[in-house]
């Protein structure tokens, strides 16, 4: 059963309409690859060649195209639909990465996001930007499923089709989009149901235009995509028939809500269509690239990862990895193939992501609880239900599980980042500190461990735990500027460090990320204001004032202003 979305943390008039605006309107407007509601192309269509004159590329240079991704993410922190966790944004992006760096154009950039939703879904929009729904990595039972649904939106990307839907129907997105601005605008103005009932329609309206603009085109990209994607995940290692196994849940899951309310059926499958057709064929390919790769299996003291390790050439596949004097001698081969079990650290994904989807941790217990009425509680379950209790401030029960799950799986950075959190939250701060700094010793710059510790030192509000957190954050600074998680972190670190300054532009840069780029500016304008500010920083300040002016004033030319600040004038 589909599950609502969670209101956001702030009340808003108009919300349910702008909501739509920012989650589906503007993924509607710029994407190409979530929105077919077509037929599935017949295997005939899989030969086609990529349209290798089209013109797509002069309709958004990438710069464009990266602003307007970065817009839709924004919009979707905005209205709290983006779940935001150091451990499982560390997942997400290295899955997505060693796809990407496996694709058809590993120079393109990508950003991967998860969807605090339950339902099954996922979508790629311009830029680069892949968003994930929590409850599609729930519906899957291994990583390699959920990299076959991230390499079909990756070839999305890839092959253009997100640009080329934005050229084919550009003449439709102006007055398109025209129409759903004005509809928010005139929710914003009202709290009445009608209101927001007429701005629903506008918008349902502008979708089914869509839709109806691009079917044809999109027929033919869901083939392009399965196949690609399926040679993404063997190139990647992962294993190629997890794309005709994730089909099949898909399928099972149509077939399930048949006959039911049309709003159960899942997001994925409206967008893009599963028949027996697409997962023969998605079969055939995993078939044929299986004769041509060998599993492979790396066993380090944390654990082992399974891999297809794909071949050139006629070579016997164990003198060819075995015989390489470049790979290391825990590199093992069986020639003969088959399923290995996954690595733990996607059980502890998924587990992790059912607490943080759900309503409330109350919730997410008794969840587990039924679980077990049913089955004993695999070790990721065990994991998921500590993560819960811990997040109900049970943080003794908590740790007193995770200890265990850690004397089975020493070294595991999950285990052992949770608990540290535990012994913080139950006040043994000295052995949360131990845990804290022996991961840092053994990964200094790996962003779940140090924003993780860095949320603990902040909970301590003292100089020296904000000085503590400051140093071990700044490292971070060029590679997590973007991240909005890590900016509320390092301005948390510097006010509690005595550091106002940088405090108030990493707040303001926490809040451009999150969607409120008005917001950022005042910020900005007012830190500008202060005597104390050197040379250097009123220029870092005075740049990003510079670039973020441009998107607000095209905002105000929208009619679109920042309803807090209005309410403070």
């Amino acid at each position: 059963m589909r599950r609502a979305r969670p209101a956001p943390t702030r009340p808003d008039r108009g919300l349910r309409a702008r909501g739509a605006f920012a989650a589906s309107a503007v993924a509607l407007a710029l994407s190409g690859g979530a929105l077919s509601t077509a037929p599935l192309p017949t295997a005939a269509q899989d030969t086609r060649l990529p349209d290798i004159g089209s013109s797509a590329g002069t309709v958004l240079s990438p710069a464009r195209q990266s602003e307007y991704g970065q817009m839709l993410l924004s919009q979707l922190r905005n209205y709290n639909y983006v779940l935001e966790d150091p451990l499982v944004d560390s997942w997400l992006r290295a899955t997505g990465v060693r796809l990407a760096a496996a694709s058809d154009q590993p120079q393109q950039p990508f950003t991967f996001f998860m969807m605090r939703d339950r339902s099954i879904n996922a979508f790629a929009t311009l830029g680069g930007y892949i968003g994930m729904n929590a409850g599609l990595v729930l519906a899957a039972q291994s990583e390699d499923e959920v990299a076959a649904v991230l390499a079909h939106e990756v070839a999305h990307v890839t092959q253009a089709h997100v640009l080329r839907g934005v050229e084919r129907a550009q003449r439709d997105q102006v007055p398109m989009l025209l129409a759903m601005l004005g509809a928010i605008a005139v929710a914003s103005q009202s709290s009445s149901n009608s209101a927001d009932d007429a701005a629903m329609a506008v918008l349902a309206g502008a979708q089914g235009l869509a839709i109806q603009r691009q079917i044809d085109y999109t027929r033919s990209n869901e083939s392009e995509a399965d196949r690609l994607g399926i040679r993404t995940l063997a190139r990647s290692g992962y294993q190629p028939e997890a794309m005709a196994t994730m089909f099949e849940r898909m399928q099972a899951v149509s077939r399930t809500n048949q006959g039911g309310d049309r709003e159960r059926l899942p997001d994925y499958l409206r967008t893009h269509p599963v028949t027996t057709t697409r997962i023969s064929e998605a079969r055939s390919r995993a078939d044929q690239m299986a004769g041509n790769s060998v599993q492979a299996v790396t066993t380090t003291p944390q654990g082992s990862r399974s891999e297809r390790v794909p071949l050139d050439g006629a070579i016997d596949a164990s003198l060819r990895i075995a015989d390489n004097p470049m790979l290391p001698a825990s590199l093992r081969v069986s020639v003969t193939g088959g399923n290995a079990p996954d690595g733990a650290q996607f059980g502890w994904a998924r587990e992790r992501l059912r607490v943080l989807s759900a309503d409330t941790a109350a919730a997410a217990i008794r969840e587990y609880e039924a679980m077990r009425r049913t089955a004993p509680l695999t070790d990721a379950q065990r994991y998921g239900l500590a993560v819960a209790r811990l997040r109900n401030n049970d943080a003794d029960a908590a740790s007193k599980t995770l200890a265990e799950l850690l004397g089975e799986y020493p070294g595991d950075v999950w285990l052992s980042v949770t608990l540290a959190e535990a012994d913080a939250r139950a006040g043994r701060g000295v052995a949360a500190d131990h845990r804290f700094e022996a991961l840092l010793d053994r990964m200094p710059r790996n962003p779940a461990v140090v924003l993780s510790y860095a949320m603990v030192l902040a909970e301590r509000n003292t100089p020296e735990a904000g000085r503590r957190a400051q140093e071990i954050l700044r490292p971070l600074l060029n590679a997590s500027g973007s991240d909005p998680v890590f900016q509320r972190s390092f301005a948390r670190a510097s006010e509690m460090a005595g550091d106002p300054v940088r405090a108030g532009e990493a707040w303001a840069e926490a809040a451009f990320l999150g969607g409120r780029p008005e917001q950022a500016l005042v910020q900005l304008n007012t830190l500008k204001k202060r005597d104390d500010l050197d040379y250097y920083a009123r220029a870092r300040i005075d740049a990003r004032i510079a670039s973020i002016t441009p998107t607000v004033l095209e905002l105000h030319r929208q009619g679109i202003r920042d309803e807090d600040l209005r309410r403070r004038r």
